[in-house]
């Protein structure tokens, strides 16, 4: 069956009304998603793995250590992929990630792979998934020499043992979580890295640039509350005319711990907003196609766009928690101050107010979401304090606020700080920021 063989002519929308404009565009999205659903995995047909010295991804390694104990990880590209394996795993969404622990103590130590990646795959799984277009022997010399390229346990007392783990794929960039155990000892090694392919928003953004040093503002405890309960409520439009969500959010922490805490807790970046990222999500909302790096559309405080956006996606487009950040000059302990806004999607819509003509319907309890990110950071191990200041203006169901596409909600008008650490904290150690208290919300107010 040729099911790519599809034939149709230029069209210019542009004499249509507006209801037929959006009707011509629908359909060359349709056939944009029928051709785009032909597509599928190259055949493996030979295996000719690359010696691993000669796929130089391990220039890109990197390191920390703890007492007597170094690890290593390298996340190789899609090519490098190919040429290790011998096979188009990335199709499958499978990543292979290199982890070399170095062990100079006198304790036997054990890498666990679940902390990896909780679904990891084991080197048979992943040889299954690619040596279709292999003869029997060829498939028994990929199936042996996955394993023999697999990290194997234990680490013995002076000794290296490297290899690697088979994770599902991650794109833009990759939390690595390397848990060791040994006889009552645990170490925890977490690493941040950044991957080529997708355009991560915040990799648009020079962080550097955005503020002169004789903006950066140093502040105490009481500073800095007084300085967040005097941003404005809600985030804009570019113009500065129209009040969009509620600034709701602060985060504090430098940048790589706030990257890394969202990932690990499953909160995934947002492509930039370009052609591209455009037909994913339009496609995404016509055949349900998941799409988890969406791109969020643009808020603006500070006078730009957010910096950066994170979302953790169910399923579909349709439903996800996301938050929007922005880089602001305040510091606080030499952390940085990042504010924004979160809340939670609960369906798609078509509008004329955006571009891409598509946008999430929220829910209308944006204390909802934000009590949400705190329970969902508690199991971070980086969350060290949380607290609530004024700010954002209260608004009741029955005289609800909407922000820039209508949809209403409303609030308690607080705003939760949370304070992040390297970790790792565990939740008995974590502290209140005594400022304000948030009551539950009741629908009679």
């Amino acid at each position: 069956m040729k099911c790519c063989n599809i034939h149709f002519s230029k069209t210019n929308c542009s004499r249509f009304t507006r209801q037929s404009r959006m009707s011509c565009l629908l359909t060359a999205v349709v056939l944009m998603g029928l051709i785009s659903g032909c597509a599928s995995a190259p055949l493996t047909t030979s295996f000719d793995p690359q010696s691993i010295n000669e796929v130089r991804f391990r220039d890109r390694s990197q390191s920390k250590y703890d007492d007597e104990v170094r690890v290593t990880i390298a996340v190789p590209t899609a090519e490098e992929i190919k040429a290790l394996f011998s096979a188009y795993l990335t199709f499958r969404e499978i990543q292979p990630v290199w982890v070399k622990v170095e062990n100079h103590s006198d304790r036997t130590y054990y890498l666990l792979s679940i902390a990896v990646d909780p679904n990891y795959y084991s080197p048979l799984e992943t040889a299954y998934a690619v040596y279709s277009g292999l003869d029997p022997s060829a498939r028994t010399e990929m199936e042996n020499y996955y394993r023999r390229m697999n990290f194997k346990n234990p680490i013995l007392p002076n000794t290296a043992v490297s290899g690697f783990i088979f994770t599902n794929l991650d794109e833009g960039e990759k939390v690595v979580q390397v848990d060791l155990i040994a006889s009552q000892q645990i170490k925890f090694f977490t690493f941040f890295v950044q991957i080529p392919g997708i355009r991560v928003d915040y990799q648009m953004v020079d962080f550097d640039s955005l503020y002169s040093k004789e903006e950066i503002v140093q502040l105490d405890e009481a500073g800095l509350r007084r300085a967040l309960e005097n941003l404005p409520c809600c985030t804009g439009n570019e113009g500065g005319t129209d009040f969009g969500d509620p600034v709701n959010l602060v985060i504090i922490g430098d940048f790589l711990d706030v990257a890394a805490t969202f990932s690990r807790r499953g909160w995934l970046p947002a492509e930039e907003t370009y052609s591209t990222a455009i037909w994913k999500t339009i496609k995404s909302f016509l055949f349900g196609k998941r799409y988890q790096y969406s791109p969020v559309s643009s808020l603006y405080l500070y006078g730009r766009h957010q910096d950066l956006a994170r979302q953790k996606p169910r399923h579909s487009i349709h439903e996800r928690n996301h938050l929007r950040l922005w880089y602001s000059p305040m510091r606080f302990e030499g952390k940085s101050v990042f504010v924004g806004q979160v809340s939670r999607d609960i369906g798609v819509r078509f509008t004329t107010k955006t571009w891409p003509p598509v946008t999430h319907k929220i829910d209308p309890d944006v204390d909802e979401a934000r009590h949400a990110i705190i329970e969902d950071l508690l199991f971070s191990q980086t969350l060290a304090k949380v607290g609530f200041v004024k700010g954002a203006g209260r608004a009741t169901p029955y005289r609800p606020r909407h922000n820039l596409t209508g949809d209403p909600y409303f609030t308690d008008g607080l705003r939760v700080v949370l304070i992040l650490d390297k970790g790792p904290v565990s939740m008995n150690q974590i502290e209140g920021l005594d400022w304000e208290h948030p009551q539950t919300f009741q629908l009679s107010d």
